[in-house]
């Protein structure tokens, strides 16, 4: 299975969790970056995700979050994963999205 992205009830544009499923790590995701699109075109900048508990990472923004979003996850052995616009621009919550990506 490759890794996928399970964003949780309550999530909105102002508020955004996630929980990382099927990483298969040798070790735990410890780093969960996002990188959200502006005008169609990813703004180039990874936002720092906040650990809520367990595998689910959060995000609280006073402005509206606008996808597509990429996620990128690290993990505690320093291995980086990229899943370029997993989560569509009109995501919705208690859903989960897959992406092509991997911890070997």
């Amino acid at each position: 299975m490759k890794v996928t992205f399970h964003v949780q009830r309550g999530s909105n544009p102002n508020y955004l969790a996630v929980l990382v499923e099927y990483a298969d790590v040798d070790g735990t995701v410890v780093r969960m970056e996002l990188m959200q699109t502006r005008n169609g075109r990813p703004t180039g900048f990874w936002e720092p995700m906040r650990r809520s508990w367990g595998s689910i990472w959060r995000m609280d923004t006073s402005r509206p979050l606008q996808g597509a979003f990429s996620m990128r996850i690290t993990s505690d052995s320093g291995k980086t994963l990229v899943a370029n616009n997993v989560i569509p621009a009109y995501w919705r919550p208690d859903k989960a999205y897959g992406s092509n990506v991997q911890f070997y």
